[in-house]
């Protein structure tokens, strides 16, 4: 594997395994170092409507296990190339209440297939590149 796939994998398994206890609360700080995800990302989700995040008496904001599951299906979704706006009509929908879980599910269907679709280029550029680097005498794999 490479790199850089070698560190996505990492930051995953370091999410799975950083998830807060029910009750515990997260600074700023502590969710993007357990999430990956910059502080500066955090609050331009919050500023857009992604999620609301609990205050203390003193302003700072307080994440919970829910924002923390929250800003890893972000993460996620985004890693996987879904939009903002994709992402802001989906959490739109999920605080409707369940009446939208079709509408949900309509949309994660749509991502799916998009998903695919982009693995399927990945796979002929990989192979391409393969090719390319046996045309060269090397071997396709490292």
């Amino acid at each position: 594997m490479t790199a850089s796939v070698d560190a996505a994998l990492d930051r995953l398994r370091r999410q799975d395994a950083a998830v807060p206890t029910a009750d515990a609360t997260l600074t700023i700080a502590e969710m993007a170092e357990r999430t990956g995800v910059s502080a500066h990302t955090l609050r331009y989700y919050e500023r857009i409507g992604l999620f609301t995040v609990a205050r203390d008496a003193a302003g700072y904001r307080l994440y919970r296990a829910g924002d923390y599951a929250r800003v890893v299906f972000l993460n996620r979704m985004r890693m996987a190339g879904m939009s903002i706006r994709d992402l802001q009509r989906y959490i739109a929908l999920v605080e409707e209440g369940e009446s939208t879980v079709p509408q949900r599910r309509e949309l994660m269907l749509a991502h799916r297939e998009a998903i695919r679709a982009q693995i399927q280029e990945l796979v002929f550029a990989l192979e391409t590149v393969e090719f390319k680097i046996a045309a060269y005498g090397g071997s396709p794999e490292p």
